[in-house]
């Protein structure tokens, strides 16, 4: 990322909308933008073998692991105006788990780019599919837009709900039924 060019993109979005770049409060908000953007386009740059980073490990689980409530925030590509709200991850392992954190970073990877809700919570499952060769691999993300409260509609209270099932998440309702009993909890 060239943080010079976002800064100085950023000093003539000031000037266009009107206001003064070099008012005293505005001085340091191109750099500060530039750096903002460095991090919340972040899983551009990175790649699932380092957010992974080895923690996948033997096992000899085969029961449902589930981990609630990963906090989630990222930007719709539509309007670049943030969403955010929390993730459920649930698998089901064939011999290979992964560390919790790194379900976590897995939101990050994918969430720190422009989105949409729809196919970020695909890009999770699949992540965590692929990545310990699960027998089947669910994820809900529950989410608010600012797009939907903040311009355009204006509903405040509004959510979305998304869910991506793979495997035996998919293919068995008992499984199915099991991992939205659970994330509801």
């Amino acid at each position: 990322m060239d943080m010079e060019k976002i800064a100085r993109l950023t000093r003539e979005l000031l000037i266009e909308i009107g206001e003064n770049p070099d008012r005293e409060g505005l001085l340091k908000t191109p750099e500060r933008v530039a750096e903002s953007w460095s991090f919340l386009t972040s899983g551009y740059r990175s790649d699932m073998k380092t957010v992974i980073n080895g923690a996948v490990f033997e096992s000899e689980a085969n029961n449902m692991i589930l981990c609630r409530d990963i906090e989630m925030y990222s930007l719709c590509e539509h309007h670049m105006l943030p969403f955010f709200g929390s993730c459920t991850i649930g698998y089901i392992a064939k011999k290979k788990v992964i560390g919790v954190s790194k379900l976590a970073r897995i939101v990050d990877h994918y969430s720190r780019r422009l989105q949409i809700q729809e196919r970020l919570t695909a890009q999770i499952a699949r992540a965590v599919m692929d990545s310990v060769d699960a027998e089947g691999v669910g994820v809900i993300i529950d989410a608010r837009h600012m797009c939907m409260t903040m311009r355009g509609v204006g509903k405040q209270h509004s959510s979305m709900t998304t869910s991506s099932v793979l495997g035996s998440f998919h293919s068995n309702s008992a499984t199915r039924t099991e991992f939205l009993n659970l994330a509801a909890k």
